[in-house]
């Protein structure tokens, strides 16, 4: 079945088709865990895929580079064994940093991620002195809303200087609560007029970059037909995996899943309505990561 299906096919578990595929390019937060807890069933699918079919590529949207997003999954008992590489917004993101051709940059974000900065002789200044600006969330992402950073960054449009967004998501879900991610950001900024250049899914960099760590990991050239790609979010997840031609499973119980998973299971007339309103299709939908 080709990623051209307008309508998504339900299945129960990751077994039912994993034999169709050599690869798994598999979303993290919202398939694996959820910010606080892992999601046991969904890496023990992955550690499967990995034993019987082949490499498993984490492609995050986290806005560091690949390094502390490890650390953050051994801390949330994601097992080594449900992955093979991680590739993170993050690490294309730096390659966009270094191109600007100046080192005075407005860095919004929580103080864990200035990791992202480190060793790119960048300087972190006020937006009156930068150059550029680069997101990577908001700087309180428990409670800062797009909002308040309208004025601020209407001062910079009008200065034009362009917006590198490190995580193009716009929410995701920490425990049982939906955050602002800096996607959320970067919309505002672009609706303002601003210039915003983005890293991450769902732009082609990130999917460049996992296929080739898979070829590495395959020792050729990876087939796109045996390429599934997963995730939980439509924007991101869904619209990349379209935009690559590349087969996607879409995993309803995690940002969407108050609207399309309940009691019963999955509810396939809202996920493909959902599809739909969005201009995007999906070859394979399941409830959660399951095998």
């Amino acid at each position: 079945m080709s990623s051209s299906t307008r309508l998504p096919t339900a299945v129960g578990g990751l077994s039912e088709i994993a034999g169709r595929y050599d690869l798994l390019l598999c979303d993290v937060w919202g398939v694996i865990h959820n910010g606080r807890e892992s999601f046991p069933a969904a890496c023990a699918a992955l550690s499967r895929f990995r034993e019987q079919c082949g490499p498993v590529i984490l492609i995050s949207n986290a806005p560091r580079p690949a390094p502390p997003i490890v650390e953050q999954l051994d801390s949330l008992a994601v097992p080594r064994a449900a992955w093979t590489r991680l590739i993170t917004s993050g690490d294309a993101t730096r390659d966009l940093l270094t191109a600007q051709g100046a080192p005075e940059v407005w860095a919004i974000g929580p103080d864990r991620d200035e990791v992202l900065y480190e060793g790119l002789g960048l300087r972190l200044c006020e937006p009156a002195e930068a150059a550029f600006i680069c997101v990577t969330g908001p700087f309180d992402d428990e409670n800062d809303e797009p909002g308040d950073y309208r004025d601020r960054f209407r001062a910079c449009v009008a200065r034009g200087l362009p917006l590198i967004c490190a995580n193009p998501d716009i929410v995701v879900q920490r425990g049982d609560k939906l955050i602002y991610c800096a996607g959320a950001l970067a919309q505002l900024y672009e609706s303002l007029g601003g210039q915003v250049i983005m890293a991450g899914k769902p732009f082609a960099p990130i999917y460049q970059m996992a296929l080739a760590a898979a070829a590495a990991e395959l020792g050729r050239e990876v087939d796109p037909r045996r390429v599934l790609c997963v995730g939980d979010g439509l924007p991101t997840d869904i619209r990349g995996a379209n935009a690559q031609g590349l087969d996607v499973l879409f995993v309803a119980n995690g940002i969407h899943g108050a609207e399309t998973v309940n009691a019963r299971g999955l509810i396939m007339s809202v996920v493909n309505d959902l599809l739909r309103q969005d201009g995007l299709h999906a070859t394979w939908a399941i409830a959660d990561m399951v095998w």
